[in-house]
């Protein structure tokens, strides 16, 4: 059993070193360049890369990520441009090309967000109101199942840092109102 055994591990071990090999060769197969502008790309060929002032990397691994190609921007200086700002299709769009949003629909949006942050304060306030009623200042009322005293002490400490993380998160809304500009 063991005559047959050892050429079928052989085997497998010789197949994964040509695997590894094949991978290793066909990673080094496209130099990767550095060009100018911080430019990181393995799309040129050595003659491109020199007349781009490109060098070739040496020595350590490089991972090369494509970015999204970019839209151009629209002129909108046309009439097509002049006839879709003034139907309000696109009120947010300028003709620069920019994206900004009209100061009004602006407003709309931080009176939104400052209401939905002052509901959620409001609530994580009265949370925080009930826990501290029931933490009693240190000394909550025993439950039933709490006959053991370490089991006490758990849920006591597990209170406080609840009362803790409320806290917390109501400085966190307060920093979060705070940023965004008066009603």
């Amino acid at each position: 059993m063991s005559t047959i055994f050892l050429p079928r591990i052989l085997r497998t071990t010789m197949a994964m070193a040509l695997v590894a090999g094949a991978a290793a060769a066909s990673a080094q197969e496209r130099p990767v360049y550095r060009c100018p502008g911080n430019l990181y790309t393995d799309q040129y060929s050595p003659k491109e890369a020199a007349e781009l002032g490109c060098k070739m990397l040496d020595g350590a691994p490089v991972t090369v990520v494509q970015s999204p190609v970019r839209r151009p921007a629209s002129g909108g200086g046309g009439e097509g441009g002049a006839a879709r700002s003034a139907s309000g299709a696109a009120p947010a769009a300028r003709a620069s090309g920019d994206m900004r949003v009209d100061p009004a629909q602006q407003r709309a949006r931080d009176s939104d967000a400052r209401r939905i942050l002052e509901a959620e304060l409001r609530k994580e306030e009265e949370r925080l109101a009930a826990l501290q009623k029931d933490f009693n200042q240190g000394e909550p009322e025993r439950r039933g199942d709490e006959r053991n005293y370490a089991r006490y002490q758990e849920r006591v400490a597990e209170m406080k840092s609840s009362l803790a993380r409320k806290e917390a998160d109501i400085a966190a809304l307060k920093r979060e109102l705070a940023k965004l500009p008066a009603p």
